[in-house]
């Protein structure tokens, strides 16, 4: 084991980074579909304006960093109170309605950005200090991978203690569970319900700004980022911080490690993971609270 585990480290170290940043994008997704019953299929392009912001403001030094996830982070709420007030008037109508909404502003906001910095995957460096890299157990390993582990590990910690040990986190699976009796102790269930779609938005931008140098801006990209994020909300449970965590690391080892170990099967690998989960754990790996 020990033997096995030394050849194929960094794949699995390559898997973990995969898995935290698709973290970073796919827990929004979850909370607010899970918790706000909104489908938001415009959630990958919010981690494209991520990246695109990324491309262009880092200059290659931390505070250009700094300011692109603060710039980012800043767009992604504005994007999510945006995309609250289109979809509320949609809220009884059913998910194919918000599918097709959403859908369309991918299309738009994508042929924005495509206008705007061209129809090429953009490479995306990290600050100047995090480009080498480090000895990993004998192997190298680029050292910007392994500080957005540990930035995207801290981020996990402090989304899970904000939604499922903090009063606010509380208030918002009250709000969930039952809307009318928040209103009826005065609680504003509209500033709610903005701030989880707005939070969950401004994570998938983070997401964006920290993920550039490893999944770079471009055409499709908003669309794989999509794709791998539904995966990750439907391996690991609706609405559950702990279910999109465990379904980003399974679907991180899938994509890399699993990838490089059965190239054969690579086209059928990542669904039939998918696949195989359902079957044992139809809800998800974790089910929210707010669900049981």
């Amino acid at each position: 084991m020990a033997g096995w585990l030394d050849g194929h480290l960094v794949g699995v170290v390559d898997g973990i980074a995969f898995g935290l940043l698709l973290f970073t994008i796919a827990v929004g997704l979850s909370l607010v579909f899970g918790m706000m019953d909104v489908l938001n299929l415009a959630h990958g392009t919010l981690y494209l304006a991520g990246a695109y912001t990324a491309y262009a403001l880092s200059d290659g030094t931390l505070p250009g960093l700094l300011l692109a996830l603060v710039a980012g982070a800043l767009v992604g709420a504005l994007g999510g109170a945006v995309l609250t007030l289109l979809t509320q008037p949609l809220a009884r109508r059913g998910h194919l309605d918000q599918a097709v909404l959403t859908l369309g502003i991918t299309f738009i906001v994508a042929d924005l950005f495509a206008a705007a910095f061209g129809g090429e995957v953009l490479p995306t460096d990290p600050p100047t200090p995090l480009r080498g890299t480090v000895d990993l157990l004998g192997h190298t390993y680029p050292t910007y991978r392994l500080v957005f582990i540990a930035v995207a590990a801290c981020l996990a910690v402090l989304v899970h203690l904000l939604f499922e040990r903090s009063s606010l986190g509380a208030l918002v699976r009250a709000t969930v569970a039952d809307r009318d009796m928040v209103r009826a102790q005065g609680v504003d269930v509209r500033k709610v319900l903005y701030g989880v779609f707005a939070l969950g938005a401004a994570l998938a931008t983070v997401g964006g700004v920290l993920g550039a140098p490893i999944l770079g801006p471009g055409p499709g990209v908003d669309e794989s980022v999509l794709v791998l994020s539904l995966v990750v909300v439907v391996v690991g449970g609706l609405g559950s911080v702990r279910g999109a965590l465990a379904g980003a690391l399974l679907v991180g080892q899938v994509q890399t490690l699993g990838v490089a170990l059965l190239p054969q099967y690579a086209p059928f690998l990542l669904f039939g993971t998918m696949l195989l989960v359902l079957v044992v754990r139809p809800h998800g790996l974790v089910l929210s609270a707010v669900r049981t």
